[in-house]
């Protein structure tokens, strides 16, 4: 029998290419799907769009927004998704401080500076110290380029409107893996361990000196930890 087909959602300006390691080796054995989370203003709209074309049945894995629309189509279609992996994913809503933080990167990008915007401003956050950073960034900033200015505002937007999803996590009952770099200055190390603990049952991984691209960072032991939670069994305790 087939293993059931895994879904993989990028974090924000991140595209198939992030994933690369992961689809490579995960692909041996099920079908692996990269979806966008670019088509919408919403992280409602995003998940929307995803359920009608996505398997009826599927193992979710997000990060970043990727996460954030991971945890919305598990909150409105939690039979579909048979398990659930979230790396470096925030929970929460954004903090009045982290809307406005926002404001000034739109404004950058829709005024022709969103390479100086990603180099200045938002990369920086995304990798950890390690001896990968400077090749690790220059891959994002050029995913990021290609992926454009309009696509960086309206992700930028969408996470700026995103709902907090607490009482989603109390819910979920499937097989959970919540993947953290120790080093992630995006979503820190206490948020993650904080999503982990709201959801049953949940196994959490921390990969020491590693920042927020663990898949690109560590792309074997982020490889190594998915592989591990597709051979979870479905039930649980």
């Amino acid at each position: 029998m087939v293993a059931e087909p895994l879904v993989l959602l990028p974090e924000m300006m991140c595209d198939a290419r992030v994933w690369t390691t992961q689809l490579t080796v995960l692909s041996y054995e099920r079908p692996v799907t990269v979806a966008p989370v670019a088509a919408g203003d919403r992280i409602e709209e995003i998940a929307s769009g995803l359920l009608s074309v996505l398997p009826s049945k599927f193992a979710l894995c997000g990060h970043g927004m990727g996460g954030a629309v991971a945890l919305e189509l598990v909150r409105r279609a939690p039979e579909r998704v048979v398990r659930l992996a979230l790396v470096g994913t925030n929970p929460l809503s954004d903090t009045p401080q982290e809307a406005a933080d926002r404001e000034p990167r739109i404004v950058g990008a829709k005024a022709g500076r969103l390479a100086a915007v990603l180099e200045e401003e938002v990369l920086p956050r995304f990798v950890g110290p390690g001896p990968q950073r400077g090749a690790v960034m220059a891959e994002l900033q050029e995913m990021a380029l290609s992926l454009g200015a309009d696509v960086f505002a309206r992700q930028e937007r969408a996470m700026q409107r995103r709902r907090d999803q607490q009482a989603t996590l109390r819910r979920i009952t499937q097989p959970t893996l919540v993947l953290a770099g120790a080093e992630d200055k995006v979503v820190p190390l206490k948020r993650q361990e904080f999503l982990a603990e709201l959801i049953p049952y949940a196994e959490m991984r921390v990969l020491e000196g590693i920042g927020h691209m663990a898949m690109l960072e560590a792309p074997e032991e982020t490889t190594e930890a998915l592989f591990a939670w597709m051979r979870q069994p479905l039930v649980l305790r």
